[in-house]
């Protein structure tokens, strides 16, 4: 009979790349890992792995391998999520991932809606890269990833898309720097100070890409990966920066920085991505039907 522990580690170490990352993820030894999958390949009488230099790559068995271990965990993981949803009077835990992209106040009014279903729910919040996060997604470890950019199919890992709607940027600063690049906008930003995100924000290359159109030349001085961090510059008036203009009114009331113009070319897109291909944790569908009725402009959800 299969022995389904030997196989979970066979998934991580597949998931992971690695039996180092794997045994990380696991908080095992890696010996303790490598003897096992030595096992697990012992019993199918066949090879799971072929090492190319120093990585791991999956044989042709290794692979049939990994599509049925994905069926059989996600399988686990709605059986999990089925009791959990059933369990009289307890808590539903509700792990989520959120992109060190995504600004926190948006987060915040993302998750609210599951806090305030009649189930009790206990909320789990993670911050990381996208990377990072997709990876604990892949091995059930998350139940939620929001992000402002959908799953790149190269990673490998099975997940879903969807897509929780749209919002235009505006350009915030400090109300010095709002009223003298506010006349004549855009072409008052010729030259003007800018805070961007960093290279691998979704918005830097549609944002880019505007000022290329516009004939705008900024004078980019930082980018940043965290906005909350790129906020605190603005507040201080080092210069111009773009967030969603859904978020106006707090981005006023925390940082005193007003709309310099408004970008509705510039769309930031914001997505849940799950497991599921259809949703069926309550914490997820509340997140998400709140997003598109009272957030974003709806969009279609994608694959």
């Amino acid at each position: 009979m299969l022995n389904y522990k030997q196989l979970y580690y066979f998934w991580n170490v597949a998931k992971a790349g690695s039996i180092t990352r794997a045994a990380e993820r696991l908080h095992l030894t890696p010996q303790t890992i490598s003897g096992q999958l030595a096992e697990l390949e012992r019993a199918l009488t066949t090879d799971l792995f072929r090492r190319v230099g120093r990585r791991l790559e999956l044989t042709s068995a290794g692979k049939l391998a990994l599509t049925h271990a994905d069926e059989i965990f996600q399988i686990g993981y709605e059986l999990e999520q089925s009791l959990l949803s059933g369990a009289a009077g307890g808590e539903l835990p509700f792990r989520v991932g959120v992109a060190d992209a995504v600004p926190k106040t948006l987060a915040y009014q993302l998750l609210a809606p599951a806090m305030a279903l009649s189930e009790s729910v206990r909320l789990i919040c993670y911050e990381d890269k996208l990377e990072r996060l997709f990876a604990e997604l892949a091995i059930h470890q998350l139940d939620l990833v929001i992000s402002d950019r959908p799953l790149p199919s190269e990673l490998g890992v099975k997940g879903y898309n969807h897509a929780l709607g749209q919002c235009a940027i505006a350009f915030y600063a400090v109300p010095e720097l709002a009223v003298r690049y506010r006349a004549d906008f855009p072409r008052s930003l010729r030259g003007a100070p800018f805070l961007l995100p960093g290279d691998k924000a979704a918005v830097q290359a549609p944002l880019m890409r505007w000022f290329s159109e516009h004939q705008i030349q900024p004078r980019i001085l930082g980018k940043f990966d965290d906005s909350a961090l790129m906020k605190a510059f603005g507040k201080a008036g080092v210069g111009i920066f773009p967030a969603p203009i859904i978020l106006s009114d707090e981005i006023r009331d925390q940082y005193g920085a007003e709309v310099v113009g408004c970008v509705d070319e510039v769309m930031l897109s914001y997505y849940a991505i799950s497991v599921e291909r259809r949703l069926t944790h309550p914490a997820v569908v509340a997140v998400s039907e709140a997003a598109q009725k009272a957030l974003f402009v709806k969009v279609d959800t994608v694959r």
